[in-house]
């Protein structure tokens, strides 16, 4: 069997985040990076599967500058067999059908059977480059899924809905998967694995030899939340406090109304 997992490399969530100046995206300076949180667990899935199946081969592509292949280089230590790097350094400034498209264009003739994405990123956050990566290549697609299993040529999942509910959904491959947290428990990578990802390929190819498609959106600015205030202490008698919240309760908020 034959799987792409496509990976994006993000910020560190843990980061001081500064606007660029420009004010339509962070800076990058004094930023840590790592691979997006929902990938590993796409990555997890594609290796779990492989090594049920005892044989098949893991791709790993990403899209951005060249720091990209830090992220791409965990998931080859994990033990995916080779990367495909898509060598763009304005990627954070193209929207998910661009980015789509990228990958679609290159994944269009290669025979894969499975697609693994996280179900989105951890800085954008769309949740549109699968779905779009699906369309774009006629595959089904089943997002957010929580559960897998593959038998004799299907796949079995589980994924979220609102409201905590869940759906199981059955599909025959070639298809596309979009994982959330808690799919798996992704593993880290070994010192040998570590040393044994540094010989591994990775192919490298650039925007001109696959965008096609032009930008649908634009991001115009953005905004850190607002920051909001300190909570009320209510201090006294606790039946004196029960008069009190209500009031502020009604003054405030909509609860009584």
């Amino acid at each position: 069997m034959k799987i792409l997992v496509c990976v994006k490399q993000v910020p560190d969530m843990e980061s001081r985040f500064k606007l660029n100046a420009a004010g339509s995206w962070y800076s990058e300076q004094d930023l840590a990076w790592r691979m997006n949180e929902y990938d590993e667990f796409a990555v997890e899935q594609a290796l779990q599967l492989r090594e049920q199946l005892g044989d098949g081969e893991v791709v790993v592509l990403s899209i951005g500058p060249d720091r990209v292949k830090e992220a791409m280089k965990k998931a080859l230590a994990m033990g995916a067999d080779r990367g495909v790097h898509i060598q763009d350094d304005a990627s954070f400034d193209k929207d998910p059908l661009q980015i789509a498209s990228m990958i679609a264009a290159y994944a269009a003739d290669q025979g894969f059977d499975l697609i693994f994405t996280g179900m989105q990123s951890q800085d954008r956050g769309s949740a549109q480059v699968g779905v779009l990566l699906a369309g774009l290549l006629g595959l089904p697609a089943v997002t957010t899924i929580v559960a897998f299993a593959y038998a004799d040529g299907a796949v079995t999942v589980r994924r979220e809905l609102e409201g905590g509910q869940k759906a199981v959904v059955k599909l025959t491959t070639p298809a596309l998967l979009t994982c959330q947290l808690g799919l798996n428990t992704p593993r880290y990578p070994t010192l040998p694995n570590i040393m044994k990802a540094k010989k591994k390929e990775i192919l490298a190819l650039t925007v001109a030899d696959l965008l096609k498609a032009a930008a649908v959106t634009k991001t115009v600015a953005t905004v850190f939340p607002e920051k909001k205030g300190g909570g009320l202490v209510l201090e006294g008698d606790v039946g004196d406090l029960a008069d009190k919240l209500l009031a502020i309760l009604k003054e405030k908020t909509t609860v009584f109304k």
